[in-house]
């Protein structure tokens, strides 16, 4: 079945990377996928939109993501400059790189209508300062993301940071993956409990 995800963020922060990492991970478990970016203008800082696509069976669509049934927002300051959450459909994913809750962030009344155990905010720029030492927060994402989706796995996410950077680099952006992943396992247990 079509899975479609949606990846906002800003110019520098590693959005279209983020999507070509996830649909690697993707193909590494078998599954067919594509990765592609939109861009206002291309500047860092700018507002950017990236997309990946993962299907069982091969993807014939080429155009943007209109009814994601995931979102990933690695900056929350654009949560109220762009519609980011247009199209989302009542059973997505949505998953923001922030140390608030959604009510903190001013979109609680906004998500009443979406599952609990699939709404999840992770500290994951803190989590690349720690790990990495740059405010790139797309590898911490991927990793909460393969906890809240369970599209792909940890370790797949873990080889797609390993195959697109060097070493070195991937190893710092596989620990804030897996610490991310740890942070959001743990807020959706508690939601369970909830």
């Amino acid at each position: 079945m079509l899975f479609q995800t949606r990846i906002h963020g800003r110019g520098g922060q590693g959005v279209v990377s983020a999507a070509e990492m996830l649909s690697v991970a993707a193909f590494l478990e078998g599954k067919h996928a594509q990765a592609f970016p939109s861009f206002g203008s291309e500047r860092m800082g700018a507002p950017v939109m990236a997309f990946c696509r993962i299907d069982d069976k091969e993807i014939r669509l080429r155009e943007p993501v209109m009814r994601p049934d995931a979102l990933i927002i690695q900056d929350p300051t654009l949560l109220h400059q762009v519609d980011l959450f247009s199209g989302v459909v009542a059973e997505g994913f949505i998953l923001i790189n922030s140390t608030r809750s959604f009510d903190e962030l001013g979109i609680g009344d906004f998500v009443k209508g979406y599952r609990l155990d699939r709404l999840c905010t992770v500290p994951a720029t803190e989590l690349a300062l720690k790990h990495v030492g740059r405010a790139v927060p797309n590898a911490a994402l991927l990793g909460g993301f393969a906890a809240i989706s369970a599209l792909v796995t940890l370790e797949s996410v873990c080889a797609a940071i390993l195959d697109k950077f060097p070493k070195k680099i991937a190893d710092a952006n596989i620990a804030a993956a897996r610490e991310a992943y740890l942070m959001v396992q743990q807020q959706m247990m508690e939601v369970q409990r909830a």
